[in-house]
């Protein structure tokens, strides 16, 4: 056999054994927003009424995920959908996932993979086994924790180890670690380390493409502050292929208050120019400038050195006003929360996943109605599109060839490498479209 044939075999052979390239974390990301979480969904659990674990995905809203209802999603302008899922809880005793929850779940990603849209799959509250945990952190439970963290992974992992850099894998949803509550914030901080380098291992010990799958961790309680304080990124020989998460309700008399208390009352107004002279609802705190700090917080640790921030979940209540009160005042509080906390999100290098969990009586937080596919609150959507819309992704790490999977000229906004928008394309020539270089 002559040598060239013989080398060109050889070649072939080993092709099977790499891992085809995948973006960059931060190319990813500027291509993921605005997302969408399919909220009190495929979480729920323990439910001791429904005798058939596949019947937890309509425990805590009526609507079973058809691609009907993806379509929908992403027909309302989102790129992402991010599946708060428990695994857990669907476990025998030996920590084996159910094959038909697994199935379950896989037909759901798939339903936005169809769409073209990224997926962030976690582990979510899941009853809490061990979100919960940090109360004891004696090194037997700690290994224990550890252990079970990997075995659920590996199941997943293997599972969706085919799929491309479109599906992101989270560890876990929001770790109660280092809290208002916690005795010891360090010991927590190092506890949850430990278990975010658990997920790391097991994901990337199974090979194939998550080898290099982008990977999500989240912040101690994922708090912007707890997440400028301490770092709890793990390590990982990968470059450039993780992300943190962070979560944003702010200022909560806003955003979360349902009753007026002693110490402070419902806020129904939010933002410069919204406040009503006389009510005693108006913020006191948590306005632009917080937004703006605590955006920028995430700029100045984490998205400047090429670590994205996933804003996996944020919300506010929007209600109906009662006598005395300016619904006119309310409705424009919401839409400048959430353009606002959108704009301060992209300009800073966050991508933004709405909570939505298909309730959708006021008061609410959802966005969507999956039930009628209508929208319940456009308030909030017209904020998070334009909002989202009205700044650039501040960070281009590629130059990539105009792929037909890459973003279309005819339905994104196309700057050129100053800056400036462009009305009529030239033929040939490097753009940035959706915050990546694009080269016509």
């Amino acid at each position: 056999m002559k040598r060239p044939v013989l080398l060109l075999m050889l070649l072939a052979a080993l092709l099977p054994l790499t891992t085809p390239a995948q973006p960059a974390a931060m190319d990813i990301a500027a291509d993921m927003y605005p997302g969408w979480n399919l909220g009190n969904t495929l979480e729920p659990g323990p439910c001791s009424w429904l005798s058939d674990p596949l019947d937890y995905e309509t425990a805590w809203q009526g609507s079973r995920t058809t691609q009907q209802i993806i379509d929908f999603v992403k027909a309302q302008g989102f790129r992402s959908v991010r599946i708060p899922c428990s695994w857990f809880v669907h476990c025998d005793a030996n920590y084996n996932i159910d094959t038909k929850w697994m199935d379950r779940v896989q037909q759901v990603v798939d339903y936005c993979i169809s769409d073209s849209l990224y997926v962030v799959l976690n582990d979510h509250y899941d009853n809490g086994w061990i979100e919960r945990s940090f109360a004891d952190r004696t090194e037997s439970s700690v290994k224990k924790n550890c252990f079970i963290l990997g075995m659920l992974w590996k199941q997943i992992a293997t599972r969706f180890r085919d799929y491309d850099h479109h599906l992101l894998f989270a560890g876990m949803n929001e770790p109660d670690a280092a809290g208002d509550n916690s005795k010891d914030k360090e010991g927590d901080i190092a506890t949850l380390k430990r278990y975010e380098q658990a997920f790391v291992n097991a994901v990337r010990q199974t090979g194939g493409n998550n080898a290099r799958r982008v990977l999500v961790v989240q912040a101690p309680s994922t708090s912007i502050d707890l997440a400028t304080t301490y770092d709890v990124m793990p390590e990982d020989e990968v470059p450039d292929a993780m992300m943190l998460e962070v979560h944003f309700y702010a200022p909560y008399n806003f955003t979360m208050m349902t009753k007026d208390e002693s110490w402070g009352y419902q806020a129904y107004y939010w933002g410069s120019g919204n406040h009503v002279s006389g009510s005693k609802h108006n913020i006191t705190w948590g306005e632009e400038s917080y937004m703006q700090s605590q955006m920028r917080q995430m700029r100045t640790k984490y998205t400047s050195k090429g670590i994205p921030v996933i804003m996996g979940e944020f919300g506010a209540l929007w209600r109906t006003m009662p006598q005395g009160e300016s619904q006119e005042k309310h409705d424009d509080s919401i839409y400048s929360w959430y353009y606002t906390l959108c704009r301060y999100a992209i300009y800073n290098g966050v991508v933004p996943f709405v909570w939505d969990t298909n309730a959708c009586q006021r008061p609410s937080m959802d966005v969507l109605n999956r039930k009628t596919l209508t929208v319940f609150n456009q308030l909030a959507l017209d904020g998070i599109i334009n909002g989202c819309a009205s700044v650039k992704w501040p960070y281009v790490t590629a130059v990539e060839p105009l792929y037909s999977s890459c973003p279309q000229f005819s339905n994104s906004l196309v700057y050129d490498l100053q800056g400036r928008l462009l009305n009529n394309i030239p033929d040939k020539g490097i753009y940035i479209v959706n915050g990546r270089k694009i080269k016509k």
